[in-house]
């Protein structure tokens, strides 16, 4: 199901989408949510929620249409170009990113939690604009519906490579968690979490070994590795694969 990325995404106008259709129908508004760091052995799970203006997907030959042509699953996009992209989404989009923490992440689980993160953020975007909960549609990065939640909402599978407001909000969320790992870093050197944002790799784990835990290590996971983990999912460049770990958790 092709939402609206490809609406504004190459030389040619693609028919009208189903996004475009949503905004011609009761829905005053489309929200893209989506979190990262599901898969990190420390940190926050963090969620951003992105309203791109009607515009842009009227007129798919735009100077910001053009900027934000390279949408896509913010782990797949180059950190430079990311945070150029995260740049342009924060001056012409209403967006709002929220966490759950580390104490919620192993309360309630990763899942749960996720699902948390992107609940609050959407209702801290819906704080800022005055519009009835009816107007709205929530479209949800996976196959799983946010708990307890009174807007309408759909939920699209690897919908960061299908909606442009889901990779946004994949964007944001990404660089403010990348951020926040950074200065996490500074106060705990050991962990490398400027280089792997938390994510397991081999040496994180071997910090681990040596120096135990912070209070930003969730406990619920499996912090160390099995005898047959692979290098590969040990290196410590993982910045840009996807969240493997998670998998193993």
């Amino acid at each position: 199901m092709a939402f609206d990325r490809q609406s504004f995404a190459g030389d040619q106008i693609a028919p009208a989408p189903a996004q475009i259709q949503l905004f011609a129908s009761a829905h005053k508004y489309v929200i893209g949510v989506d979190e990262v760091g599901r898969g990190c052995l420390a940190g926050p799970v963090v969620a951003a929620a992105v309203i791109l203006p009607a515009a842009l997907y009227a007129a798919p030959r735009s100077a910001l249409a053009r900027k934000l042509a390279k949408l896509d699953d913010s782990k797949l996009i180059p950190q430079p170009l990311r945070e150029e992209l995260q740049a342009v989404i924060a001056s012409c989009a209403h967006y709002s990113v929220a966490e759950a923490s580390v104490a919620e992440i192993d309360d309630i689980n990763i899942l749960n939690a996720s699902l948390l993160a992107m609940k609050r953020a959407v209702y801290a975007l819906l704080a800022t604009i005055a519009v009835d909960h009816h107007e709205v549609l929530v479209l949800v990065d996976g196959n799983r519906n946010i708990k307890d939640f009174v807007p309408r909402q759909k939920t699209v599978i690897q919908g960061d490579s299908k909606s442009a407001s889901i990779a946004a909000a994949s964007v944001m969320a990404k660089v403010y968690r990348d951020q926040l790992m950074r200065d996490l870093s500074s106060q705990f050197p050991h962990y490398l979490w400027q280089q792997n944002k938390g994510y397991g790799s081999k040496a994180h784990r071997s910090a681990i070994l040596e120096h135990g835990i912070t209070p930003w290590h969730r406990q619920s996971f499996r912090l160390m590795p099995d005898a047959n983990e692979t290098d590969d999912y040990l290196a410590d460049d993982i910045d840009e694969q996807l969240e493997l770990a998670l998998k193993r958790s």
